[in-house]
């Protein structure tokens, strides 16, 4: 098969211990799954069906790596996830089979343009802009669940620059992962390769260039992310003229 161009490389996530690596197909990503999380988001926190929102598989970055803050934000922020790693697919799985599905579990961190996220949330208009941008799914290597078993309990935290800022258990998450991953099959075809973010818990806030950002999990170890200055702006070109004084 010839392309007119070349394809771009594949995605991939690290795997702890092995010079392997984990294909990236799709990202999948639960909105307000810790109650708490949801009160200061403004929402009501009621168990209702969770949603989803997705961000692009080459927007992965591994852990050490620095992140440019991004364009278009004044109010950038960070997300402690447990993220899951599917490698057996499946359409409609049934929550009792749903943990066979999963192939490892790996620590994240959901780098939301929270600005734009909630410009868009007010609108009634979709996320992409605000979660779905350049380099912001941060995961660590993955962990086989040959190795860990499964993780549903345990602490989950984040600090900034050795500040506390993110402390919870994943025992709080409103929708367990066998939950999520039954729920998400019954609209989509789950695939070897897909990752999904499960949720944070409560106390997102702001990270400025210089930070260092460091998510725990129990039993997964640290993610460390460091935020660099903002990349130097491209000239903009194409951009919609205004209209001339009166005409609409």
């Amino acid at each position: 098969m010839s392309y007119v161009f070349p394809p771009p490389p594949q995605a991939a996530v690290a795997i702890a211990g092995s010079d392997a690596q984990f294909p990236v197909r799709r990202i999948f990503c639960v909105g307000r799954n810790y109650a708490a999380h949801a009160r200061e988001m403004g929402k009501d926190p009621d168990r209702d069906p969770p949603f989803f929102f997705t961000k692009p598989a080459d927007a992965v970055v591994a852990d050490g790596e620095t992140v440019a803050y991004p364009p278009d934000t004044e109010n950038f922020h960070y997300e402690a996830e447990l993220v899951v790693a599917i490698g057996t697919g499946g359409r409609a799985i049934a929550e009792g089979d749903a943990l066979t599905h999963v192939w490892g579990y790996a620590i994240g961190n959901d780098l939301t343009r929270r600005d734009l996220q909630l410009k868009a949330r007010d609108q009634g208009r979709p996320w992409d802009w605000g979660k779905a941008f350049d380099r912001s799914a941060v995961i660590g290597p993955l962990h086989p669940v040959a190795q860990t078993g499964h993780i549903g309990t345990g602490r989950i935290s984040l600090s900034v620059n050795g500040v506390l800022r993110q402390d919870s258990d994943l025992a709080k998450l409103i929708w367990t992962v066998p939950e999520i991953i039954a729920i998400l099959s019954q609209s989509i075809a789950l695939a070897p390769g897909d990752l999904i973010m499960t949720g944070t818990p409560e106390g997102v806030g702001a990270l400025v260039p210089g930070d260092v950002c460091v998510v725990a999990i129990a039993g997964l170890g640290e993610l460390h992310t460091t935020i660099g200055e903002p990349a130097a702006e491209p000239a903009r070109h194409g951009l919609p003229r205004q209209p001339a004084e009166g005409v609409l």
